[in-house]
């Protein structure tokens, strides 16, 4: 790579990055460099990959609905991209209201939505647990996808290669200068490439490439969030459950093989890095499963952290730097970036290239207006606020707030068992012992893994050393 030439150089190699080089890369030679031995090491590569219409907002939305044709009928290169399978959302009392908004958001999305009573709730997902204090409402959408990132990944960076380009890895930029007309990028071994137009499509770290760079950041944050997996009860086959989410952003559940996966919904600050999971949102998160279902979740077997990077209005940003000719935002996917990737990769060819909008964005609710960086650029002064005022997250239960309390004065687990807050019997939260990729210590020891394990059904030539699996 040392000392050639691109037309555009993108900065980032996780879906967002690889995509829209995948689009970019007919007209003209793109590089991609990623910092990590792999593609798609960190967000990309940790996330639930489930498209539904429970996250984000109408343009969030929007850009999800145009995406599922993209994902339904990939195009020549691509292996098959996702599988059918129904999004179930319920309620609790408070949570009517909620359900009934997205119920109507939905059908204004979509005609394959039914509202189910407990029999076709209990249907879907036999071990959900009804009434007045557990779940009293619920519609499905029969036809939510699950996304395989590994695939996704794979295909783009075989197309950007078909076309001439070049995905590099173990390229961490150490700086980025401005050379006549062209942007010059040096990594830590070195080399350098150079091109007019700069993409940076850094996740968690758009911010800092940014200011390397001597752009004016966007004010981003980073927010972690958990994602636990356990067994099932013996004999309990879960290979055909649905997604489960709650109306609000409480947990989430689906089945991954023969095992369970789930989340508490968190979202908390964090810096880039290798983000980790914390002991008291991983029972949070058995916790909240126990609440809405029979599930007895004895032991968590993995766990993981990802990253979710948003702009101060949760819009991800695709558009030119005002304060730098050539240097292009493609950044703050938050939780969507796998499933709003087709369409965020032809908006941002499209602004690239300057040809037309992409033809039925504007009318699924996701217009240029939306999407540029200016439109979710607080003032300066107010930045800090909006972030902190819009990112909160969400209200914890009564046994929560003890858990966090012990939390923090140092009182966690293994002494602290959640389960026994709201009147049942305690957890036990030891993972297996033998191969799990490295995993050997509690499920509760903090730093135990990088990540979630290797899929034993995938390869590793594009895709992460985690599972291909929060939103």
């Amino acid at each position: 790579m040392d000392g050639s030439t691109a037309e555009f150089l993108i900065i980032g190699g996780g879906v967002a990055g690889l995509s829209a080089a995948a689009a970019l890369a007919p007209n003209g030679r793109t590089v991609v460099l990623e910092a990590e031995a792999a593609t798609g090491t960190h967000s990309s590569g940790r996330s639930v990959t489930f498209s539904h219409y429970g996250i984000g907002g109408a343009t969030v939305r929007g850009m999800t609905a145009w995406s599922r044709a993209f994902f339904l009928d990939p195009p020549d290169g691509f292996d098959a991209l996702c599988r059918v399978t129904p999004a179930l959302f319920v309620a609790t009392p408070e949570m009517r209201d909620e359900l009934g908004r997205l119920e109507a958001i939905t059908r204004g999305l979509t005609d394959q939505v039914e509202r189910l009573d407990d029999a076709g709730m209990a249907a879907l997902c036999p071990v959900l647990r009804f009434g007045p204090d557990a779940i009293t409402d619920g519609f499905v959408h029969h036809e939510g996808l699950r996304l395989d990132p590994h695939a996704m990944l794979t295909g783009y960076a075989r197309q950007v290669r078909r076309h001439g380009g070049s995905v590099v890895t173990g390229a961490r930029v150490a700086a980025i200068a401005r050379t006549g007309t062209d942007w010059q990028v040096t990594t830590g071994t070195g080399e350098r490439c150079s091109a007019p137009v700069l993409i940076n499509a850094a996740g968690a770290w758009a911010d800092g490439l940014a200011a390397l760079a001597g752009v004016a950041p966007l004010g981003l944050s980073p927010l972690r969030r958990t994602v636990i997996a356990f067994d099932p009860s013996p004999g309990q086959d879960v290979r055909a459950w649905p997604f489960v989410k709650t109306a609000t952003d409480h947990v989430y559940f689906l089945p991954d093989g023969g095992r369970l996966l789930a989340s508490p919904v968190d979202e908390h600050p964090d810096q880039p890095g290798d983000a980790q999971p914390e002991e008291i949102d991983m029972a949070i998160a058995a916790d909240r499963v126990m609440a809405i279902t029979r599930l007895d979740v004895r032991r968590i077997t993995h766990k993981w952290a990802g990253l979710r990077t948003f702009t101060a209005d949760r819009v991800p940003v695709a558009g030119w730097a005002t304060d730098a000719p050539g240097f292009f935002w493609l950044a703050g996917q938050g939780g969507y970036g796998l499933q709003t990737a087709p369409a965020m990769a032809q908006i941002s060819a499209a602004l690239i290239t300057g040809t037309a909008w992409p033809e039925g964005l504007t009318e699924a609710g996701a217009p240029p207006a939306a999407i540029t960086p200016n439109a979710s650029l607080p003032p300066a002064s107010d930045r800090a606020g909006a972030l902190r005022a819009g990112l909160r997250p969400g209200r914890l239960t009564p046994a929560e707030d003890l858990l966090k309390a012990r939390a923090q004065s140092g009182r966690v687990l293994p002494d602290c068992r959640p389960r026994q807050l709201v009147g049942r019997m305690p957890l036990n939260l030891q993972p297996r012992r033998g191969k799990t990729s490295g995993l050997h210590r509690s499920a509760f020891s903090g730093r135990a893994s990088a990540g979630a394990p290797h899929s034993p059904s995938r390869t590793d030539d594009a895709a992460p050393g985690h599972m291909p699996l929060g939103h």
